[in-house]
């Protein structure tokens, strides 16, 4: 499970979507998942789902790999789906039985919140598969820009966040190795009640830490050795320019929005 993270990680190609400037990726993920949660007919819902079908068709990113993401998330996918299965009241009663009650508005809205947790982890995974992180740092200092008039450090803010969202990956490839060598060892971790297993995973959480400082002690050595000193004066070897391969999926954004806007006033 903890192999299926794909958020942080980065699939190579030359698609559409990987040439497009980190800047627009990165407002244009944060305009669609505001739209995911504006949405409320099935029209809208049909419409943004079928747009996240497109993305990934032309991220040249197999349907596999970015749906693997969701494998770890599953267990809150079905929480999600039951409390609001069994909290949400309707007037159209399908299943009633002592306390618990179970009608088609809680399914529906169980089925909306569901769909708007897997479109925002495919677009949150789809944005960082085709981005480097380099380019995503470039992004995020860019867009961070104005508030250096404010004294605000944006490339050190831009650099860890950066740094922190390429470790997730590292960590939980970090993670099943402990695993594996503590459950080689003897160790249990999938027998017991809740609080066994959360005990059982002690043992795992201690040489994590360990490591994960030992990695930051490592990489602030390694941008030390290469006279790292923050963003004032740094040259990039590649310059954020944007392209008509911008200008057109700009486009193709706005022209979605206002078919959402009207599906949503139409139905």
């Amino acid at each position: 499970m903890i192999g299926n993270i794909t958020i942080g990680q980065y699939y190579p190609g030359s698609s559409i979507i990987h040439r497009v400037d980190p800047r627009v990726k990165i407002i244009l993920t944060l305009i669609f998942m505001i739209l995911v949660f504006v949405v409320s007919s099935p029209a809208g819902y049909a419409l943004v789902t079928l747009f996240t079908m497109i993305a990934v068709f032309y991220s040249e990113v197999p349907i596999r790999y970015a749906l693997k993401g969701l494998k770890p998330l599953l267990f809150i996918i079905i929480f999600v789906a039951l409390i609001n299965i069994l909290t949400v009241k309707g007037e159209t009663i399908l299943f009633e039985y002592s306390f618990i009650h179970i009608s088609l508005e809680g399914i529906l809205t169980a089925g909306k919140m569901c769909l708007r947790l897997i479109l925002l982890v495919i677009t949150a995974s789809l944005m960082t598969l085709t981005t480097t992180p380099i380019m995503l740092t470039d992004g995020i200092e860019k867009l961070l820009g104005p508030l250096k008039y404010i004294r605000v450090p944006t490339h050190e803010i831009a650099m860890m966040m950066t740094i922190a969202l390429r470790f997730i990956p590292t960590l939980m490839d970090e993670t099943d190795k402990i695993m594996k060598a503590q459950a080689a060892r003897g160790a249990d971790f999938d027998t017991g009640n809740i609080v066994q297993k959360a005990k059982s995973f002690v043992p795992v959480l201690v040489p994590l830490f360990i490591s994960a400082f030992r990695r930051a002690d490592e990489l602030a050595t390694a941008m030390e050795a290469r006279c790292y000193r923050g963003g004032e004066g740094r040259t990039r070897m590649k310059q954020l320019k944007l392209t008509k391969t911008d200008a057109v999926v700009s486009g193709f954004i706005l022209i979605f929005i206002a078919a959402v806007t009207t599906a949503e006033i139409i139905f």
